[in-house]
């Protein structure tokens, strides 16, 4: 059975093996550091939850939030367990946290280009790329949602 958690500090190691797992295909190997960063010391209004399969963190997705605004961050599954319904459930489960706290009426994510449908079936929509915005040949997708 799958289970949805808060992050602890003793996942450090399982989520940064996923983070690898997804690079480069989902993120440039530059972005690590700012991953190791964003665990050890998450600035205020930061929320990371991970999803534990058999005892292994295989998934985890983040929000922080600043005044109405709130912005979905450090999405990713294990590549083996891709289309099994995962990242749906981190994305239902941070809309949900979101839609009950008072104040918040957008959403916003940057991705890339791979993952834009996956989250326009959530309802984002597009509001700009920046080609290489990530790196070599990974665009990066801005995308926005009203609650």
């Amino acid at each position: 059975m799958d289970a949805l958690r808060p992050y602890a500090p003793a996942d450090r190691a399982a989520c940064l093996a996923v983070f690898d797992a997804c690079t480069p295909r989902f993120f440039a190997p530059g972005e690590r550091p700012l991953f190791e960063t964003w665990l050890d010391a998450p600035p205020k209004g930061v929320a990371y939850r991970v999803i534990e399969r058999d005892g292994r963190v295989v998934a985890g997705g983040g929000w922080m939030r600043r005044g109405a605004t709130a912005t979905l961050c450090w999405a990713m599954v294990e590549p083996g367990l891709h289309c099994q319904g995962l990242g749906g459930r981190l994305v239902r489960a941070r809309l949900e946290t979101l839609r009950g706290t008072p104040g918040v009426r957008r959403v916003r994510l940057g991705t890339s280009f791979q993952t834009r449908g996956f989250y326009e079936r959530f309802g984002f929509r597009v509001a700009g790329v920046t080609p290489d915005g990530y790196g070599p040949g990974l665009d990066r997708v801005d995308m926005t949602l009203r609650l």
